[in-house]
């Protein structure tokens, strides 16, 4: 794998001349917000399931398509791959201009002649003035290529999850998450057990939970790094395949802070459902932590945003006889490591909307923004977005929807379920997995239908609306990206995967 150049698909695109640093997700420097959208399913020169990744520049300025057939990426598409299967974003280089990078956890790797299947792989690709293709340096790595203490295996599932950005002392970072990891101890070599890359500065080391201090031990498929989250002071790692006794795939998380000892972040917290203060019981198949998401909470008794709100979903929880109806909480984590839970969620609460069905798999995807983090964090500036995939909407069986909550407020006082048809653009169909693509930012929640099965939008769609909207104080409506449409070329799979 080696730096390349990528085409942009868009002739004469409008761009500024240096870049600015004017937002988080700004690829050619401009001050206007970009947005990202994968299709890890995409046919890419005829080769299927190879994937994609496609960049909307702000403004009308272009759309940009990421692939593995891009001149000088050093890759070929293959069958599978999964290129764009995760994404994040941060300034990796320092020059005003975000940089993009994509998770390709089913990249085949070739070493001494031997093909890896699924080893994985990650490309970082870099913006510039004139957007992110053309000019851009790429750079690709095997897990061993990013860190030399480490090594190539198959089934590793390197990049299956990633999350950039930048620590409070305005040092990038990278977590890579390698969950098919396989970690010996006492001279057992314990399958899947995972482990995460982290890279800050010139700092490159990886974290298992084999190493001293991080919450857990070491099992068989425990899928340590399945999801990761993180903010400019924390970083999350769900561990959805976590024994808890005799409970297997019960599920747990662990949350770290960017501070280094001895080349290592610190380890502060890890919890389940069977820790003190955590509501529900740990049971097998649970998978808490199969989705986190990260917000930063500022206390009445700081001027910054000191903590932080980790949001967790476990989509396969049984609420009472339910099967897999699912759930999802919210904790507030402190400098210290102590943790409270300030929210627990599932159909059953009181006033909240709906009643639990089974197979809805709510919580299998969660999204948390603190919407003005300039001020004392309340119930008024959090939203929660919990994904149901599995959801009949009327005769649409699994049709699927999103639940937006106030996770500090009383749970169920305001939440809203949104589906296509209420709230979203389109009709609810049979098996759209709605809630299966999600991502927050301060004004606007990123809902993806990858799988829609909708007229006219069966390639894939993303629906960005903002928070205002869902709130019900304004009705700007969202904003819908598709293929055929708004510059973006007419083709797809799985169209509309964000988060």
């Amino acid at each position: 794998m080696s730096s390349g150049l990528l085409p942009s698909s868009v002739a004469g695109v409008a761009a500024a001349a240096t870049c600015t640093a004017g937002t988080s997700t700004d690829f050619n420097g401009d001050s206007v917000v970009d947005t990202v959208v994968a299709d890890p399913n995409a046919t890419v020169s005829g080769v299927k399931g190879a994937g994609l990744v496609r960049v909307i520049l702000g403004g009308g300025k272009g759309v940009f398509e990421i692939s593995q057939a891009t001149t000088g990426m050093n890759a070929a598409p293959e069958p599978g791959d999964g290129f764009g299967t995760s994404r994040t974003t941060y300034d990796a280089d320092g020059d005003g201009c975000t940089d993009l990078v994509v998770g390709v956890p089913y990249e085949d790797v070739t070493k001494d002649g031997v093909k890896l299947v699924d080893a994985g792989a990650i490309y970082i690709v870099h913006g510039t003035p004139t957007g992110i293709g053309e000019g851009s340096v790429i750079e690709g790595y095997s897990q061993s290529g990013l860190d030399a203490d480490t090594t190539t295996e198959a089934y590793d599932w390197f990049g299956q999850s990633v999350k950039a950005g930048e620590t409070a002392t305005g040092s990038p970072y990278l977590v890579v998450g390698v969950p098919g990891e396989n970690v010996v101890t006492g001279g057992t070599d314990y399958a899947d057990a995972g482990c995460v890359h982290y890279i800050q500065g010139s700092t490159r080391t990886t974290v298992n939970q084999n190493d001293p201090g991080v919450p857990g031990t070491v099992e068989a498929h425990d899928r340590f790094g399945y999801s990761v989250a993180g903010t400019n002071r924390y970083f999350g790692v769900g561990i959805p395949g976590e024994a808890i006794e005799d409970k297997t795939f019960a599920g747990g998380v662990a949350v770290f802070n960017h501070t280094l000892a001895n080349g290592v972040p610190t380890a502060l917290a890890g919890f389940d459902q069977d820790a003190a203060g955590v509501t529900g019981t740990a049971e097998t198949d649970d998978g808490f932590g199969t989705s986190i998401a990260m917000t930063g909470h500022r206390p009445s008794d700081q001027t910054y945003n000191s903590d932080v709100l980790l949001a967790v979903g476990t989509p396969g929880e049984d609420i009472g006889t339910v099967t897999e109806a699912g759930g999802a909480a919210v904790f507030r984590i402190q400098p210290s490591g102590a943790y409270t839970e300030t929210a627990a969620i599932d159909a059953a609460v009181a006033d909240v909307e709906g009643d639990p069905v089974a197979g809805d798999f709510l919580g299998q995807r969660v999204a948390i923004s603190n919407t003005n983090t300039s001020v004392v964090t309340t119930a008024d500036t959090v939203r929660l977005a919990v994904g149901i995939p599995g959801k009949d909407v009327g005769t649409a069986t699994d049709a699927g929807a999103v639940q937006v909550f106030r996770p500090l407020g009383t749970i169920g006082a305001a939440d809203r379920l949104v589906t296509r048809g209420s709230g979203l653009p389109g009709t609810a169909t049979r098996r759209d997995h709605l809630g299966m693509s999600l991502t927050g930012g301060a004004n606007n929640l990123y809902i993806g239908v990858p799988f829609s099965k909708a007229s006219g939008t069966t390639k894939g769609v993303l629906h960005v609306v903002t928070w205002a909207d869902l709130d019900g104080t304004t009705s700007t409506g969202a904003t819908t990206y598709q293929p055929g449409s708004g510059g973006l070329p007419d083709s797809g799979a799985s169209f509309g995967v964000v988060g």
